[in-house]
């Protein structure tokens, strides 16, 4: 897929180039970033080749920028910046880089997007799953750690398929967009979706992930040609080359979700009670005559470890963690 150009200017040299190469470890951004620290350099650049979306500081913007042909123009502005320039959006310069990312693509995402070419359909998207049917078995844990260790070679996606996540409990942050409205758009037969989460995700040690859902409904109400829906459009439309799906139990037709998936890591316990449940989990596979789904799993035992600090800290530390030594331990084995 044939990135669009971003161009941020912006006098303050080390903004600017923190910037650049922020955004550009970030392999799911759809932008090839370029970054000017004067207005000549800005305009010599666009004069030769065409720029989607210029970032520009009301410092460094000229009557010569101006007449440089950029549809979508963007201020980055300090809180305050001359009325003259009301014309144009603006996002605040001194927050996260995520959250100008963000503010821009829902400013332009779609629009910017469209005029890309489609990912072909042969292209590779790397689909894994992490079930289970105990409680208690660290699955999300084990899912947000291996989605962190992955991420930071590939670009991924974790999405969430639990009715109660307890994500903003566990972020202490309400989040504007979730999962519900990804899937609102599925129902309404908006073949854009994909377009909507870069303004919409969110980012832990470079593992971007939707927000889960607000409320259970959304995952009981949601049909298996919905979900599919959902995943041909970021294959189709998106950078990730790999993504996690963290599948909770209120998922109509679990089964032929997860038959979808290269493979399912399975979190499992060794009590014998859990081992009794297990059991009866492949002998209802092999009545449903899913030998092949059987087959795809990995039965993983996430070990148990002290605490790592609470809210965001909890997810933030899981890669360098006991767990986090585990999972290295299991994808280096597969490698094997």
């Amino acid at each position: 897929m044939k990135k669009s150009i971003l161009a941020i200017c912006d006098v303050e040299k080390a903004y600017a180039y923190n910037f650049m190469e922020y955004i550009n470890q970030k392999r799911s951004v759809p932008f090839e970033i370029q970054a000017f620290t004067n207005a000549d350099a800005l305009v010599e650049y666009g004069s030769r080749e065409e720029i989607d979306i210029l970032l520009i500081s009301d410092k460094a913007i000229c009557s010569q920028v101006k007449k440089l042909a950029i549809e979508n123009t963007m201020i980055l502005s300090e809180g305050v910046h001359d009325p003259k320039l009301d014309q144009y959006p603006s996002v605040y310069k001194y927050q996260s880089s995520d959250q100008v990312i963000r503010e821009v693509m829902a400013c332009y995402g779609e629009e910017v997007l469209e005029a890309q070419k489609p990912a072909m359909a042969g292209r590779r998207m790397d689909l894994i799953g992490v079930y289970s049917p105990l409680g208690r078995s660290l699955k999300t844990s084990f899912a947000l750690t291996l989605g962190q260790i992955l991420a930071r070679e590939r670009a991924a996606l974790y999405i969430n398929m639990e009715e109660f996540s307890g994500f903003e409990v566990l972020f202490q942050k309400n989040f504007k967009h979730t999962l519900s409205d990804l899937l609102y758009s599925i129902r309404q037969e908006n073949s854009h979706v994909a377009y909507q989460l870069p303004s919409m995700v969110e980012t832990v040690n470079n593992l971007d992930f939707v927000p889960p859902v607000a409320t259970p409904a959304d995952i009981w109400g949601t049909s298996l040609e919905q979900w599919e829906q959902l995943l041909d459009e970021l294959l189709l439309h998106s950078a990730y080359e790999v993504v996690i799906l963290d599948v909770g139990q209120g998922v109509q037709d679990w089964c032929r979700l997860l038959s979808r998936c290269r493979k399912i890591y399975m979190p499992v316990l060794s009590d014998f009670i859990s081992q009794g449940k297990i059991g009866q989990f492949e002998k209802l596979l092999r009545m449903w005559k899913q030998e092949e789904l059987l087959d795809k799993i990995r039965k993983v035992k996430p070990p148990f470890y002290g605490s790592l600090g609470n809210g965001a800290d909890y997810v933030q530390q899981l890669a360098w963690s006991q767990l986090g030594d585990y999972v290295k331990s299991v994808l280096q084995k597969e490698r094997e």
